[in-house]
């Protein structure tokens, strides 16, 4: 029998699960709305041919556009949430598909709507704005459909697409059953022999043990079950980008990158200068791996290595309820308004917080926030879980500031600032725990911990941005993403990013299997952007108080009212130059330069 067994769904309090029913009372109610839904396709397609008809024509489209957003969400929402609370479980599987299903039906039926608009003379419909004066509600959609006019497709054209979509989410499908629901691994092995349960939610807390013999076993368990899947992921990988693929060029992009960051009025520049600007500053993180090696008083620093703690006293238990009462008190430099809006989600259950069989993996808010958001954590009791936890409710207030302060239309925000709200709570978080203690040990464990959180998310997440970009290359210059091929590529990329005191062990060839991030296309990348304009954001929050808390909350209210980069200079950051991230950095080095004198 393992340790620390991981309990069945229905051993968790009720106290610690999300209520699911401030969506819907009951799965017969989410059932109703579903069929009631039915009908959606048929509504949106009555306007086909008639939106240039009139003003009010085209603004009761909209109006019915909005309420198929407000609809939509929570029975998709209510859906997946219950899907990943135990992701073996066929019913919600089911679900889950009939939600998308409905939105596909939708999407589909509404494909005419985007070559209608984009049809429309410009004068007339600057005359639709003057004799309908509500439309200005709706004038940012409407020119975020007309700026793409280049790679609109014909009515024909776009039902074809849009009836794709639902194929194109598969190899996604596939990935996340494969990794929360069919994987099994083999128990991992402590110095003193005691056995210990390793799933996909144990394998990092396992690897920030101190027992380096339960790390190893663990590193290599976890590695030698992936491998005999590789062909399998990779398999699964080639068609996520045969996928993308497919779209960029129907819609005539040069490449899958400018698709994805086109959708999102983000630069290319932005991707490309990210990976130069780490490229730049590789010296730190090899830095932070000699210190690492140092600490930890090894001959070989090993992949296996990277997460235990450097500093004693970074792993004592930190309870979930002292987590919460610890980032109220970090976040209170955001105002009442803001720590009351925690409390709020802390005390009515937004909230996941355990592990158990079959839930999915990892950490996310839900994104919308109707009626409120959701959070799903797999809370370990680490000072990393307190992050999490800061981090997750980020994006929670981010999503009900969004919802709270803009129209329908533009109350969802752009993947591109997404990790930012996240991101800056995490910062705040740790300048506020380094501000309580001058201890040195304290406060070494603290700054190391700041400087994994730069390793694993400006560092590594580039490196991931840069593996993305490389298998995106791949596919279009006709390569097949094979697993020889992609084992080769991330070895490569792994030695080069931490450098001649890692040993770059042959299992870590294989991280790219255990990485959903790789199926969201062309994601990961705004984590390093995200922190790094956290970074200065936060850093402006401390100095400046509360004109710099204004206009903060002026960017969490934006919602896609502008474009992302706008929305940022708003709080005060310009992400359109590498200098937020060489300034991050820059703190990288700075801390790195402490550490090495504290210890």
């Amino acid at each position: 029998m393992a340790d620390n067994r991981i309990p069945k769904r229905e051993e968790i309090a009720e106290e610690y699960t999300w209520d699911l029913r401030d969506m819907f009372p009951s799965d017969e109610a989410w059932n109703a709305e579903y069929e009631a839904l039915k009908e959606m396709p048929a509504r949106v397609a009555a306007f086909r041919g008639r939106l240039g008809e009139s003003a009010e024509t085209l603004l009761e489209f909209f109006r019915l556009q909005d309420e198929i957003r407000v609809r939509l969400h929570p029975l998709h929402t209510y859906a997946s949430c219950s899907s990943d609370s135990d992701t073996s479980n066929g019913f919600y599987q089911d679900m889950v598909g009939k939600a998308n299903a409905t939105y596909v039906a939708v999407a589909s039926a509404g494909a005419f709507a985007t070559p209608e608009i984009m049809a429309l003379d410009e004068d007339r419909l600057n005359l639709f704005y003057v004799a309908q004066p509500e439309l200005e509600t709706y004038r940012r959609s409407i020119y975020q459909i007309r700026r793409r006019k280049a790679h609109i497709l014909s009515g024909e054209g776009e039902a074809l697409l849009a009836a794709a979509e639902e194929m194109a989410e598969t190899p996604d499908r596939i990935g996340s059953i494969f990794r929360n629901a069919d994987i099994r691994f083999d128990e991992a092995t402590d110095g003193e022999g005691k056995s210990h349960q390793l799933t996909n939610g144990t394998f990092v807390p396992l690897l920030e043990s101190t027992d380096r013999a339960l790390r190893r076993s663990a590193f290599e368990k976890y590695y030698e079950r992936m491998g005999s899947f590789r062909n399998t992921v990779a398999a699964t990988l080639n068609g996520e980008f045969k996928q993308r693929l497919f779209f960029s060029r129907a819609r005539k992009y040069p490449d899958t990158l400018t698709a994805a960051l086109d959708n999102t009025e983000v630069p290319v520049e932005v991707y490309l200068n990210l990976i130069e600007a780490v490229h730049g500053n590789l010296d730190k993180m090899h830095r932070y791996v000699t210190l690492r090696k140092r600490l930890l008083g090894v001959d070989e620093l090993h992949m296996y290595d990277v997460y235990t703690p450097l500093v004693a006293g970074a792993t004592r238990k930190i309870g979930i309820d002292e987590a919460k009462a610890t980032v109220i008190e970090a976040l209170g430099v955001m105002g009442k308004d803001y720590t009351d809006l925690l409390r709020e989600g802390f005390e009515h259950r937004w909230l996941d917080v355990y592990e158990n069989e079959g839930k999915r993996g990892g950490a996310y808010s839900t994104g919308g926030a109707r009626p409120h958001p959701y959070v799903l954590l797999n809370h370990k009791d680490t000072l990393d879980s307190m992050f999490t936890l800061a981090h997750e409710m980020g994006h929670a207030l981010h999503s009900w500031h969004s919802t709270h302060y803009q129209p329908v239309n533009t109350s969802g925000y752009v993947i591109f600032v997404a990790e930012v709200a996240s991101t800056c709570n995490e910062v705040l978080l740790v300048r506020h725990l380094l501000n309580k203690t001058t201890d040195p040990t304290e406060r070494a464990y603290l700054i190391n911990h700041f400087l994994d959180s730069f390793k694993s998310t400006v560092y590594r997440q580039t490196m991931f941005a840069e593996f993305e970009l490389m298998m995106g290359r791949m596919a279009e210059s006709g390569e097949t993403l094979t697993a020889q091929a992609l084992c080769d590529k991330y070895l490569a990329l792994n030695r080069q990013y931490f450098g001649p005191d890692m040993v770059s062990d042959e299992e870590i060839s294989l991280e790219w299997t255990r990485i959903p991030h790789f199926f969201y296309n062309y994601y990961v990348f705004q984590y390093a952007t995200g922190f790094s304009a956290a970074v200065a954001l936060a850093n402006r929050i401390l100095t400046e108080g509360e004109s710099a808390v204004a206009d903060y909350k002026k960017f969490l209210s934006g919602g896609s009212s502008t474009d992302p980069i706008s929305l940022l200079k708003i709080a005060g950051v310009d992400m359109s130059t590498p200098e937020p991230v060489n300034a991050a950095l820059a703190l990288f080095g700075e801390l790195l330069d402490e550490m090495e004198k504290l210890v």
